[in-house]
């Protein structure tokens, strides 16, 4: 394994020991890559990573075994499709040695149920939980490597957005200004993640899918956009105008950016989730707009968009130091637009730090 699998693997165990877990279950998925760098071929063929105090080893499908040996030098416990899995699952279970008496295990909640129940069924179990407070705990909280992997795909996603702005023009369509951001991220050796460009009353739908709109004068354009630079992604939206802004934009942009900022206000180390949310919702409340705000204020993002904390106004997550997560309040107009300013986020000892360098103005063309 590589230095940086050896050191997060001796913190899981260490976590492991905090909450009394006797077992970890990961199946192919963020987790694995985060945790063994590695990220197998994901298909009805059974493959965990199973971690204990004692051992930590690989059920493995034969078939993608000398692939994924490239990546890590854990044990693997092949099984060939002419046997199944089952004896390769007991072998690596004695290995494992596990306490007689019942375990708790703390078990992959992106893991295929029928790979979680054969793996239950085999283990007498006095209490389970999901990933959140091992695996999960680690994940939340980013070191300075993942912090500077996290700042460059911010940065790159900068120039995308502002590729995107600065492509406007009458006629245009949603679908090639979406074209013009992936290509930034490709020339760049990034992987596109997602773009979500919304003329006009498009905005107005949180989850728009990009389509074949065209660009008209007095449009706003909402892109919401991130790639993935190094295995780590971006997320961020900005809005714009097409032509004059109407006096309704300029307002609803004050409201959002002021609740924006003061969720940033909000944010300090012993912050509860719900109190970040609080603060950003109250401002779009009593300017009169509290049911145009349609989602909850932020997600964690690491290995994954979206992840651990979840900014919500019934999350009682206590915010720590190297966490990072999304600040996007949004107001959404029917028929007219919708405005959401999103921010990515780490949380430093003095607060929220910013990983973009683009400024929330609104873009106007």
């Amino acid at each position: 394994m590589s230095q940086n699998s050896d050191t997060r693997l001796e913190a899981l165990r260490a976590r492991m020991g905090e909450t009394g877990t006797d077992l970890v279950a990961i199946g192919p998925s963020s987790h694995m890559m985060w945790l063994a760098g590695l990220d197998p071929h994901g298909d009805e063929r059974p493959v965990m990573l199973l971690v204990s105090a004692n051992y930590a080893g690989f059920l493995m499908p034969a078939l993608n075994a000398d692939s994924a040996r490239q990546k890590t030098d854990l044990p693997f416990h092949p099984w060939a499709d002419d046997n199944g899995p089952d004896a390769a699952l007991g072998e690596l279970l004695e290995m494992l040695k596990l306490p007689a008496d019942g375990i708790s295990i703390a078990i992959d909640e992106t893991m295929r149920a029928d790979f979680a129940l054969m793996l239950l069924d085999r283990l007498d179990v006095k209490n389970r939980a999901f990933t959140l407070d091992t695996l999960g705990h680690l994940r939340a909280r980013k070191d300075d490597a993942e912090y500077k992997l996290l700042k460059a795909s911010a940065v790159l996603n900068d120039r995308a957005m502002q590729a995107g702005f600065d492509a406007l023009r009458e006629g245009i369509t949603e679908r090639e200004i979406a074209t013009v951001i992936r290509d930034v991220y490709k020339a760049e050796g990034a992987t596109p993640e997602f773009t979500s460009v919304c003329f006009a009353g498009n905005g107005a739908f949180p989850h728009h899918h990009t389509g074949a709109t065209q660009l008209r004068q007095g449009d706003a354009v909402l892109i919401d956009t991130g790639g993935r630079l190094n295995g780590y992604p971006s997320d961020m939206t900005r809005v714009g105008y097409f032509g004059e802004p109407d006096e309704d934009f300029r307002k609803i942009h004050e409201i959002v950016n002021r609740a924006v900022e003061a969720a940033l206000a909000a944010c300090r180390p012993g912050v509860v989730a719900r109190d970040i949310d609080r603060a950003a919702r109250s401002v779009i409340e009593e300017a009169g707009y509290g049911d145009r705000f349609l989602h909850r204020t932020g997600h964690g993002l690491g290995v994954d968009i979206h992840e651990p904390p979840y900014i919500t106004a019934t999350s009682d997550a206590v915010l720590d130091e190297g966490m990072v997560f999304s600040i996007e309040p949004g107001i959404y107009l029917p028929g007219k637009f919708g405005l959401r300013l999103e921010e990515i986020v780490i949380m430093r000892a003095d607060g929220a730090e910013i990983l973009s360098d683009m400024p929330r103005d609104a873009v106007v063309r």
